[in-house]
């Protein structure tokens, strides 16, 4: 029998990934709080975009509102359950989901931010799992029933790294991996920490900016005033994961001691940050224009946004480490101050004093 599989949050990564798992023909079924989106996909399925032909597809999917979760309690328990909501409701959305377990069922966070902790105060660490999704992934879902992909596939890039937090490779974690690698290249990690801060650098120099600006992905790395912020957030946050002991990667494409040597003022490595950004190196050629991270869809759709979870974050973890992230505060600030509606989306926006 294949393992009884449900995705908490079918929004734009939730949704891509559990339609996909779908047409592999694995037994998924996909939970949302939004009404019109559950009735499309029930009523037509769901639509994939890509940026290539071959990426497109309907896919027949099984759609429940959160409103008939409690069906599930007649119905084969659910052996992996994946959390891809916002950071804010990662509690109460494991909390519907815990009693649906089976025996050795278990919960994967395919988040943004740092969750893992939150998933296993309630279900504890040993059914906890994290799943890191690169940058490179890059949906949205526009309306209802229809995703889109902003970036192209490359075969040579893991888009899915899961991992236990105790950082072994198990047997578990290898089976996810074989299953998610339906959705996009995938593997176990023995690094979940050092990947989820590896991501968090990503995401702490491109969403909270995008949605502060109202920038898409290449208006942002090609505008010079803005794209110094990007880099001084990312040699921020570069520098305090490594002072936490994290080992980080690549992020994105950019080295990360380049990338703090670039912020900390170091001329060649900056031209080269610089070139990696707004040559292709680090994906604008493989990047759509309509491409937004997903804080600046969440603005976009006046949704509340995830930044005290990701730059807020990471200005709090580098107090607690005594590695100042200014750039990171002045930005928290300033997309909440958007979000609130005390002022529009602009690029000035970010550049301000820190």
């Amino acid at each position: 029998m294949g393992k009884r599989i449900v995705v908490v949050g079918a929004g734009a990564v939730g949704g891509y990934a559990g339609a996909h798992m779908a047409a592999a023909g694995h037994d998924v079924t996909l939970i949302d709080p939004w009404p019109e989106h559950v009735e499309r996909m029930k009523a037509h399925g769901m639509e994939i975009f890509g940026m290539t032909p071959q990426e497109r597809m309907t896919v027949k999917v099984n759609a429940m509102h959160i409103t008939e979760v409690q069906n599930l309690a007649k119905q084969k328990p659910v052996d992996i359950a994946v959390v891809a909501v916002k950071s804010y409701d990662t509690v109460w959305a494991t909390t519907m989901i815990r009693q649906y377990l089976s025996a050795s069922g278990c919960v994967v966070s395919m988040q943004n931010c740092i969750n893992e902790e939150r998933v296993a105060g309630v279900v504890g660490w040993g059914r906890t799992l994290g799943c890191i999704v690169t940058g490179g992934v890059g949906v949205d879902l526009y309306q209802p029933g229809h995703i889109r992909r902003g970036y192209a596939k490359r075969p040579d890039i893991t888009s899915f790294y899961v991992g236990e937090p105790n950082g072994r490779i198990t047997r578990r974690a290898q089976e996810i991996a074989e299953i998610f690698s339906s959705i996009d290249a995938a593997k176990a990690t023995d690094n979940l920490w050092g990947e989820r801060w590896t991501k968090l650098c990503v995401n702490g120099m491109r969403n909270g900016v995008s949605a502060a600006t109202g920038m898409g992905g290449n208006a942002r790395d090609n505008h010079p005033a803005v794209r110094r912020i990007c880099i001084q957030l990312g040699g921020e946050a570069v520098r305090i994961g490594q002072k936490l002991g994290y080992k980080l990667g690549k992020v994105g494409a950019l080295p990360p001691e380049m990338l703090a040597k670039a912020m900390e003022g170091d001329a060649p490595s900056y031209k080269e940050i610089e070139r990696l950004m707004t040559e292709g190196g680090a994906g604008q050629a493989e990047r759509s224009d309509y491409q937004r991270p997903s804080m600046a869809q969440d603005m976009e759709k006046g949704r509340r946004t995830e930044i005290e979870f990701m730059n807020g974050f990471i200005a709090a973890e580098g107090a607690r480490a005594g590695v100042p992230g200014p750039t990171h505060e002045m930005l928290t600030r300033q997309v909440l101050r958007v979000e609130r509606g005390e002022i529009p989306p602009a690029p000035e926006n970010v550049l301000v004093n820190t």
